[in-house]
Order: structure tokens, then sequence, then C-alpha cells
């Protein structure tokens, strides 16, 4: 028979009380509530634990190092505990041949059954020469260990839309795993890299309900991508009232004022930087007062300068119509004035009525 994770965790020591309150808190990162946290406990103490293959193509690791610093749940509970990380040639102790051995018996013993998370894109330039693991293309080992998998996940933007490797010019014609893998189940966690807590998160749903969860258009979870950074931005009160950082040392950076002028992509980029955060919600670019680069959309690379903004981005209340940052200040402060003076009119109506009745009632003022 095969470990369950619950049995796993009691192992590590892991006792009841803070079992449950990981579940909690894995349950709360879902936004899944109570109910979700008692589903998350029951498919823990009584699933085994999921084999994971751990690929990587063309990347810089950025992903692998955001996954294990994640808080909620730690990462190493999730490696050693919730699944079994069967290959993942970055973090693993076995190398050369012994590690390629152990992935051909995973991809082997749990045919049809084991999860492949990809880091990283696919080069296709000469059959895949610019990537070669174990002495063989990519391009080939991806397509080897996907034919057994039972769902693909997408690390990070790389592996997502391609990033900075296939931006143009793109001399070793990279493409996102989308175009290699076809018949298979994907969800993509771009970013670059993607928010830790997100990575297991989705790795926890998957484990939790035994299906990817929920996905875009583009094929991104919608609890994470749902909503733009701009919807949930600190600073985005200075934007509805025009305040704008026109360079980075300016008195408005100073206040905290709205990025979007210096380059900020908030108003473009789905993604949950600005609700969970980073480093256990520290902080996170835009708090630490450098603009969103819109890393979680695709072709980020090539959508010209980080610090210059887009001009056709609309302000609440003014539907329909095409205005610049410029004008936001002017028609925000219009809306809000015109609703000061019916405020202040309604007011006065009703103390002069208030008045009046009292009079009539011969009530003392």
């Amino acid at each position: 028979m095969f470990e369950t994770q619950y049995e796993a965790l009691r192992r590590q020591g892991v006792s009841r009380r803070s079992f449950l309150q990981f579940c909690s808190l894995t349950a709360a990162s879902l936004g899944l509530g109570s109910a979700g946290a008692q589903e998350i406990a029951q498919a823990i103490e009584t699933k085994p634990r999921m084999p994971v293959v751990w690929l990587h193509g063309l990347e810089c690791t950025c992903c692998t190092e955001s996954f294990i610093r994640s808080y909620h749940p730690v990462a190493k509970d999730l490696v050693l505990s919730m699944i079994s990380l069967d290959y993942d040639d970055t973090i693993m102790a076995a190398a050369g041949h012994q590690a390629e051995a152990a992935l051909e018996e995973t991809i082997t013993k749990y045919k049809g059954n084991y999860i492949l998370a990809v880091e990283g894109n696919v080069p296709l330039n000469d059959d895949g020469v610019n990537c070669i693991p174990a002495g063989e293309t990519f391009l080939q080992k991806i397509k080897h260990v996907a034919a057994g998998a039972k769902a693909v996940i997408g690390w990070g933007s790389c592996a997502a839309w391609g990033c900075v490797q296939a931006a143009k010019p793109n001399p070793t014609h990279s493409v996102p795993i989308t175009e290699i893998i076809t018949d298979k189940p994907i969800v993509l966690v771009p970013g670059c890299p993607p928010i830790p807590e997100v990575m297991t998160a989705v790795v926890t749903y998957i484990l939790t309900y035994d299906r990817i969860p929920p996905l875009d258009r583009l094929g991104r979870p919608k609890m994470f991508y749902g909503q733009r950074i701009h919807d949930k931005c600190y600073r985005r009160a200075h934007f509805d009232a025009g305040q704008f950082v026109e360079k980075f040392d300016d008195q408005g950076a100073k206040l905290g004022y709205c990025l979007y002028k210096v380059g900020c992509k908030g108003p473009t980029t789905y993604n949950a930087c600005s609700t969970i955060r980073w480093n256990e919600g520290l902080s996170w670019p835009v708090q630490s007062g450098h603009g969103c680069i819109g890393c979680s959309e695709p072709n980020f690379f090539d959508k010209g300068s980080f610090y210059e903004h887009e001009t056709t981005i609309l302000p609440p209340g003014l539907d329909g119509i095409e205005a610049t940052v410029d004008k936001v200040g002017l028609a925000t402060v219009g809306v809000v004035g015109a609703a000061a003076i019916a405020h202040a009119a309604l007011s006065a109506v009703a103390q002069a009525r208030a008045k009046k009745t009292n009079k009539d009632l011969g009530r003392e003022e």
C-alpha cells in the first residue's frame, strides 16, 4: 500500500493541530473557506502521495528558487510529505545516470498517474540542439515524459509563453510547452517567477480534488489570475485621484503616488501580487517603489519599454471614451466635485425639512 500524505506528515513529526492549521491556511490561500479546509484534510488523510516529475528546459531556475521559499505550505512539507517529487535535477540528491534511472523508474511505475511539472520552454532550432539535458534534446525528453503523465503544470512565463528566450528575434526558436504537449490537461502558472504560494496552492488543489483548477481563457488558474493587479493595488486611490509619479526620485514617488506614468503595467496584468505579495506577505514590487512589468502576461518582453505607460487605459466612469492618463485627474475631480455639491445640497434640504418639522411639532431646536 502507498503511504498517504497524512501518514508522511505524521512520520515527519507534524502534530494533528499543526496539520489542521496547515489545511486552514491552504484553503484560505485558495479562497475555499472552512469547507475547503475540511476537503483538503480529508484528501491528505486518505489519498496516497502524488508522484511528480519536474523537468527543466530553457530557463534561469527562478521558478524553483521561488517554489522553495513558499510559506503556506512550506516547500519542504510539500516535497517531503504531500507529493513524491521523484525527479527534479536541480534539487534532488542523485545526479547523472542515477538521476535518469530514477526518472525512467517513475514514469514506468506510475504511468498515467504522475504529474509532469515543466520549468522553462522548448527550443526547436536545429532539432533542439540548444538544450540537451542528459545527452538528449529537451524536445525529446519532454515528449517522452509527457506521454505517460496524468496532467501537466507549466511553471513560469518561460513554460507558459516563452518569456525572454522567445523574445524577438528568438534565435533558438523557443516555444511554450503548449505547442509541444497538446493531448494532456495543462495548467499554466506564469510569472517571472510565479508567487511561491500560488505554485504550492495549485499543487495542493490538484492533490485534493484530483483535477486541475478552473482556468481562464489563457489556461491560468482563475483563483489567482482572475483580477488585475490594478484592481487591488494599494496605490489605486492615487490613480483615481490623478496623482502620479512623474520620475522615480520626485515628490510623488516619496509620497507613494501611482507608478503608472513610469511604466507600471498593473492595469493590464492579471496576477495575485497585490493581494498575496512576496516573502510571507512582506512586500511586492509596486510596494517597493517599482512598477509592475507585466511578467505574467504573454510576450511581455516584446511589448516595449518597462518604463513607458500605455496611453489608452480607461479611467473609472469614462465608459467608451479613450483618455490618456493626463485626463484622469480632471475627470475624477469633476466627478468628485459634482458628487460633493450634490451631497451638500441634499444635506441642506434635509436640515431645512427637519427644522420645519420640529417647529410644527413645537420641539426645541
